[in-house]
């Protein structure tokens, strides 16, 4: 439910994956749903023209070098246009009505100094006001600016001598809104040329075309799916909630490109306080192995610098005189080097290794009021790393060493911290807002459901600090654990997987390095290198029964899942904290995440 002045709205009115809480204002009933929302966005399309585009700048690109501002005069659904922005990244809004009596446009511009990209909505009435045109006169020469207008073609004359883009739709509807938004950042194509003149510089035949580039929110019979055939995945959400199988969930399907359902169930605890958000942070857990330290060892691979066939020596000088030294890195990365599962954490501490202070001698701050030692990795952990036994090569064993190991190798080769190299070679270039380790650096506690209640050995309540102790062990920063995101981040980066290799018009991969390390590489598993894949255990398959054998994706011990199924075109996300207050198995003895995916295929089968 969102909460609005309208009173208590259900979610499918207001279309699964369109709205934040920010939409609320919108009466539900002046948004479409269904296929009346998308006849009314055929109609955006087709009265939608884009100009001044000569330079490229819409879709917007490098999303991690802008800082964007929205500002908003008298635009009724410019909530609507700032909550789809920042599905693509973080722009912060500005209502220039606030600028009037003492203040004027002039303190607007001062209060956008930091700011290098402005998208400025404005109707007919708004280009009557000779401030808001001097406003963006002054402003075109600075920075970034991008006009949306709205309204009849005759505001068009009103611009002639703006340089910027001007992305014009004839209507003003809260689906224009939606659609301006996304094709701002190349969530929907711009596809249409002038059909009449209104000046010599808005002739008939003017026009820019732009192409789709990134995920799109729209409602599920966009995807040729009805949107009565997910809700079922309500039910099994909170069948979850009231069984304690986890206190609160989001789950989010994208098919074919477009993000069709995006939900958000129960609270971050028990006790009701805090509601769960389609924007939480959650603890991905070993969703981590692939979505920081693989995409990392597919990007080196991709360069050239990582060899699949090399082994642990060739890149890290300390492992040559230990056991692990001739292990293949495609070994590792299967799970098949006959490492075993881990190390000892917290069991092996000393009372001298640890304090409740940080200080210059306890610098690794592990969670609130417990510090590591200086140096206790290098003195400690990954002594045991390398001197661990080795059990059988080439049987499958499933590791977190061989994450872990995997860190020190790429780190090796970059000289860059694996957290810092995948912030800035990813989630930053994606649009990632919240993806990340570390998170309590960026967000408040508020937006990360907490996980386990450690009384043993942190006695802390985890909320935002990673659950793993290993990784925990570690600063939060490990190969195996301690990502944390949001449900909308995380499709981000498999819809680029699933893109093999390509989003937002930028190649981070060549295709061929995506299917490689995304199909079944293993002959004794059903591994590829890193990632988890479609197995045909006993008569229900693994991860959903109606998964296709192309699926890949991983699981998360905090209750998440990531999912890919090319053949379906299909990304399937859910994030849940099943670990709070302490570690249960009935998010699985439910099947829970399965049950929600077949509901998703159910849904695919049986069309509109």
């Amino acid at each position: 439910m969102i909460k609005s002045k309208w009173g208590l709205v259900p979610a499918v009115l207001l279309g699964f994956a369109l709205f934040n809480t920010a939409c609320a204002q919108i009466p539900p009933a002046a948004i479409p749903t269904g296929q009346a929302y998308i006849n009314e966005e055929q109609q955006v399309e087709h009265s939608t023209v884009l100009f001044n585009n000569s330079k490229y700048l819409i879709p917007l690109q490098n999303l991690d070098q802008l800082k964007i501002a929205s500002v908003h005069f008298s635009n009724r659904y410019a909530t609507a246009f700032d909550s789809l922005l920042n599905k693509y990244s973080k722009v912060d809004v500005f209502d220039g009505n606030t600028y009037s009596g003492s203040k004027n446009l002039i303190d607007l511009s001062g209060d956008l100094k930091w700011y290098n990209t402005i998208i400025l909505q404005v109707n007919d009435a708004d280009l009557n006001n000779p401030q808001i045109m001097d406003f963006i006169s002054s402003n075109q020469k600075l920075k970034n600016v991008i006009v949306a207008a709205f309204g009849g073609g005759g505001m068009l004359t009103k611009l002639n001598n703006v340089t910027v883009p001007i992305l014009w739709t004839e209507r003003a509807t809260p689906v224009s809104a939606f659609y301006s938004a996304q094709a701002i950042f190349g969530g929907l194509p711009v596809t249409q040329k002038l059909t009449r003149s209104y000046s010599l510089q808005f002739a008939s035949g003017m026009g820019f075309i732009t192409n789709k580039t990134r995920l799109q929110y729209t409602v599920p019979e966009e995807a040729g799916i009805s949107a009565a055939n997910l809700t079922e995945i309500d039910n099994i959400a909170r069948e979850a909630i009231s069984q304690h199988a986890t206190p609160g969930c989001v789950v989010l399907v994208a098919k074919d490109g477009k993000v069709i359902f995006n939900k958000a169930y129960g609270y971050h605890t028990y006790d009701n306080t805090i509601p769960d958000n389609i924007t939480d942070i959650f603890d991905l857990a070993s969703m981590t192995k692939i979505t920081a330290t693989t995409v990392e060892a597919m990007k080196l691979t991709d360069e050239g610098k990582l060899n699949l066939e090399g082994t642990i020596g060739d890149y890290i000088p300390l492992a040559r005189k230990s056991n692990k030294n001739d292990i293949k890195i495609r070994d590792i990365l299967m799970h098949q080097a006959g490492l075993i599962p881990d190390i000892k954490t917290f069991e092996k501490v000393k009372p001298s290794d640890h304090s409740t202070d940080s200080s210059a001698a306890y610098p690794v701050r592990v969670s609130d009021h417990y510090f590591l030692r200086k140096d206790y990795f290098k003195d400690v952990m990954f002594p045991d790393m390398l001197n661990s036994p080795i059990k059988t090569p080439g049987q499958y064993v499933y590791s977190d060493i061989s994450m872990l190991l995997m860190k020190e190798i790429e780190e090796s080769i970059t000289s860059v911290p694996e957290n810092v190299y995948v912030q800035q070679q990813f989630y930053g270039p994606l649009g990632m807002q919240t993806a990340g380790f570390l998170p309590l650096h960026r967000f408040s506690a508020n937006r990360i459901p907490p996980t386990e209640n450690d009384q043993e050995y942190r006695q802390s309540l985890l909320d935002g600090y990673v659950h793993d102790p290993t990784a925990a062990m570690l600063g939060g920063v490990a190969g195996h654990a301690g990502l944390f995101a949001s449900a909308n981040d995380v499709a981000i980066i498999y819809q680029m997987l699933l893109n093999r290799g390509t989003y937002g018009g930028v190649q981070y991969f060549k295709p061929e390095v995506v299917d490689l390390f995304t199909s079944k590489q293993s002959a004794v598993s059903r591994r590829g290198l890193g990632f988890d894949r479609w197995d045909p255990i006993a008569d229900r398959h693994y991860p959903s029964k109606l998964a296709s054998p192309q699926t890949y994706g991983h699981t998360g011990f905090t209750g998440t899942c990531i999912w890919v199924d090319p053949k379906y075109n299909l990304v399937y996300v859910f994030l849940s904290n099943r670990v709070h207050p302490d570690a249960s198995n009935k998010l699985g003895s439910l099947n829970i995440r399965p049950r929600i995916q077949d509901v998703v295929y159910d849904a695919i089968t049986k069309g509109m």
